[in-house]
């Protein structure tokens, strides 16, 4: 078997286009689907896909490893996660061809089914004004479809430091949310890396009396120093690592012993089987992973199939039920969830398809951003905020 070619979609989700890639073979019907999805980046990643192309086309799909190394190693330089989104789609659409080829979903070809189904949180639920108000009444909505656990971004537009009364705001959201879902549902703090240590460990200390189950990349992933100087300096868990690219770069912050919950995206890593040998690392040092995937439907399923075969699975991330009302219609098999709990799919490879004619209906638009620095991207309006509201904070 060998691939002949990769043919790129990309979805307009208003507030984030979706990067999707079909991957033919020479047998006749048989292909595979994958997504490398990047804030920002959908064009230049379908452009890095093609131009990688003489990499994995002509090459057997079983050979994961070898075509891995040559999209990322044989270039010799290397474009972090904007390069490891190209690499994913192709490995994932590899994946999907093998399990398909098997007749056997991707988990069991990865050591086996670990769950019956995955816990899940809630994420994308609070759009809306940031408002104390806007974000109760959008917390009960999560918990009337059974959700155990959600996340939430409180900070507005915040860079490096805060306002004593704008971090006063953030601190009440996450006390009232605390106060709709009551003591027994996880309530996850993001932090979207707007944090100096110094702001992050003052952050923390404020929200700790909420009992948080974790706050999530309080400083930028690129200093890996800076986060471990805040986890040790807090009580409240700090979780990350869903922009690094490397598995060097986990071993770095698992050896420090300060960080034990893990966020590989298998986008943002590179794949599957990358992300897979990374919740193994961190099983070698008493972590937990909870995989990022803040993408679309297609990553999620690739979160599925990784979280239904790792043993030290803590919690999946899902944005599927807040996206676009349309996002279920471009697929063939939709994420369930039932009281809060994913169902994990026996069909084979991904266990996902697209539906060509609705991917069509979407078409890229540029301001489909997410602009997590300025004043309103709450609303998810794209980068087309309104009015007066463009300015970065604190600037």
């Amino acid at each position: 078997m060998r691939i002949t070619k990769a043919t790129t979609y990309i979805v307009g989700n208003p507030w984030k286009n979706w990067l999707f890639v079909r991957l033919d073979t020479d047998q006749p019907g048989l292909y595979g689907v994958g997504e490398g999805s990047l804030n920002g980046f959908a064009k230049t990643i379908e452009a890095a896909i093609h131009e990688l192309s003489h990499f994995y086309e002509g090459m057997d799909p079983f050979q994961i490893e070898t075509i891995c190394q040559r999209m990322s190693r044989d270039p010799y330089n290397e474009g972090g996660q904007i390069h490891m989104n190209a690499v994913a789609a192709i490995e994932t659409a590899c994946w999907d061809i093998i399990g398909k080829e098997l007749g056997r979903p991707i988990y069991d070809l990865l050591g086996g089914r670990c769950f019956e189904d995955l816990p899940a949180y809630a994420n994308g639920w609070y759009t809306g004004d940031r408002t104390i108000e806007n974000f109760q009444e959008k917390a009960k909505i999560v918990m009337d479809r059974g959700y155990k656990a959600l996340k939430f971004d409180p900070f507005g537009a915040a860079w490096r430091i805060m306002t004593p009364e704008d971090r006063r705001l953030s601190t009440d959201i996450v006390g009232a949310v605390r106060d709709v879902v009551g003591p027994d549902v996880q309530v996850m703090v993001e932090g979207h890396k707007r944090f100096s240590v110094h702001e992050a460990i003052m952050v923390a200390d404020e929200i700790e009396q909420y009992k948080p189950a974790w706050f999530e990349e309080p400083t930028d992933f690129a200093k890996i120093d800076a986060v471990v100087e805040v986890a040790r300096h807090t009580n409240v868990p700090i979780a990350t690592g869903e922009s690094l690219s490397y598995p060097y770069q986990f071993a770095e912050l698992l050896s420090h012993n300060a960080v034990h919950i893990l966020q590989p995206d298998p986008s943002t890593l590179g794949g599957i089987f990358r992300t897979r040998l990374v919740c193994g690392m961190v099983d070698a040092f008493y972590g937990v992973v909870a995989p990022h995937q803040a993408q679309g439907p297609l990553s999620t399923s690739a979160c599925i199939q990784i979280g239904a075969c790792t043993p030290n699975l803590m919690i999946q991330e899902l944005f599927d039920e807040f996206n676009a009302e349309w996002e279920h219609d471009i697929v063939t098999n939709p994420v369930k969830v039932i009281d809060g709990r994913i169902q994990i799919p026996s069909e084979p490879g991904l266990g996902n398809d697209l539906n060509w004619n609705e991917v069509e209906k979407h078409p890229y638009q540029k301001s489909n951003f997410l602009p997590l620095f300025k004043v309103g991207w709450e609303r998810r309006e794209g980068s087309t905020l309104r009015e007066g509201e463009g300015a970065v904070a604190n600037a």
